[in-house]
């Protein structure tokens, strides 16, 4: 019983410090370097503390399973966390053939800032619409074209605004 809970301790702390190292690297990439910084500090921790005990009892294979079950789940959880809290921003490019204006218009009733760029495509004239956001409102922006233009194409960007960005209210 005690191998199994050995087993299971270290599972859980790999679960907890893969998905802070997901998070931290969410943060590094949008030079949140403080936030990171202190995510880094407890991943570490977490780590040693977890290794410590491996290396304790290498020998025992459960031990071992349990690591790397913790590193696995710990990549589908940070990514999971990431996906339900929305960190950050997004560019979203949106090409509708025959409903760019309806499109800006209902965006932009629902406070999603708007850009509308003429394009000329293989088969001619187009209209781009630039849009971004937060990561939060991605499904309610997506929700949104899908009810104009299902057809629509529609290409999404991790972005960091530097200057300028107006924050809806």
């Amino acid at each position: 019983m005690e191998v199994i809970l050995s087993a299971l301790m270290i599972m859980c702390m790999r679960i907890v410090d893969v998905t802070i190292g997901t998070i931290r690297t969410i943060m590094v990439i949008q030079r949140r370097k403080w936030l990171a910084g202190f995510l880094g500090f407890l991943e570490v921790t977490v780590w040693i503390v977890a290794i410590r005990h491996i290396m304790i009892h290498i020998d025992n294979l459960w031990n071992i399973l349990g690591y790397s079950t913790g590193f696995g789940l710990g990549n589908v959880i940070g990514i999971t966390l990431e996906q339900k809290f929305g960190f950050g921003f997004i560019q979203v490019y949106v090409i509708s053939m025959h409903y760019a204006d309806n499109i800006a218009n209902e965006l932009r009733k629902n406070k999603f800032g708007v850009t509308i760029l003429p394009a000329e495509g293989g088969s001619g004239g187009h209209t781009i619409l630039v849009i971004l956001t937060t990561r939060k409102r991605q499904g309610e922006l997506l929700e949104i074209v899908d009810k104009i233009d299902p057809k629509a194409f529609i290409s999404i960007q991790s972005a960091t605004p530097y200057r300028g960005y107006i924050y809806p209210k």
